[in-house]
């Protein structure tokens, strides 16, 4: 389980983050979702140590990461698997090579090891025999899937997720969706994805935290959202949703 204890972020004198408690639950789709500028993927980059707390701790099943200097860390990172909102493949590098890029840095795995790696977790994304395109071959949905093959070639305890479906038509954002969860379910991953999808809200959202002007201003399931009373939510909810609706009758 992953922990955010009182957790506040400032850059000068914007405060972004206020004080932000929450936990992330193994085995489960976490979600964090608000408007722009509510400090989503702020959050995101605490927690994996791209950016530092200002205030407050981070802990990795009760290891205090914060804590921790960049060597001490490493043993963290190399259980950790991110996929970026651009997917981040490096453009000179095939599909093959961007997936055994981790394996590269923090294994002694033999080549024909990486390259058995590689081919499972092509399979995993279906995307078996796609091993020698280049990024610039490849689609948006293709990416993302590459993206995520990358992510799981450590077997990664946990698997962070930013802005899966940017950019996506709502079928390829329904599948990477579906894949995230059966990624989750089948290794028992902690999960965290930073969405304003709700389409991927009400499909994968086991547990969801709400954040509003930076602080954590509802939490609970997908279920819950339909009943609760909280306004900014619920005005986060209708906005999406009509917004959504509208773009798709263009």
């Amino acid at each position: 389980m992953i922990e955010t204890q009182n957790v506040y972020k400032s850059f000068g004198e914007n405060e972004v983050l206020k004080d932000i408690t929450a936990q992330f639950k193994p085995g489960k789709n976490n979600l964090i979702i608000g408007t722009s500028g509510s400090g989503k993927t702020t959050l995101l980059k605490c927690i994996v140590g791209l950016h530092e707390p200002t205030k407050g701790d981070v802990l990795y099943d009760g290891q205090n990461f914060t804590d921790m200097h960049f060597k001490e860390r490493v043993h963290i990172r190399k259980e950790i698997g991110m996929l970026f909102q651009n997917s981040a493949l490096f453009d000179s590098m095939n599909v093959e090579q961007n997936i055994m890029f981790p394996l590269n840095l923090f294994t002694d795995m033999s080549h024909s090891e990486k390259l058995d790696r590689a081919n499972f977790c092509l399979e995993k994304v279906n995307l078996a025999g796609k091993n020698k395109l280049f990024p610039s071959e490849l689609s948006g949905g293709m990416k993302k899937r590459v993206g995520i093959a990358r992510a799981i070639s450590m077997q990664p305890k946990y698997l962070f997720v930013d802005e899966p479906n940017s950019g996506l038509d709502p079928v390829t954002s329904i599948l990477i969706d579906h894949l995230i969860a059966d990624i989750t379910q089948e290794y028992n991953t902690t999960t965290v994805v930073v969405t304003h999808d709700m389409n991927s809200v009400m499909g994968i959202g086991d547990h969801i935290i709400f954040l509003y002007n930076g602080q954590k201003w509802w939490e609970g399931t997908n279920k819950q959202i339909a009943h609760t009373d909280n306004k900014e939510l619920n005005d986060f909810v209708f906005a999406s949703s009509f917004m959504k609706a509208a773009r798709e009758k263009l």
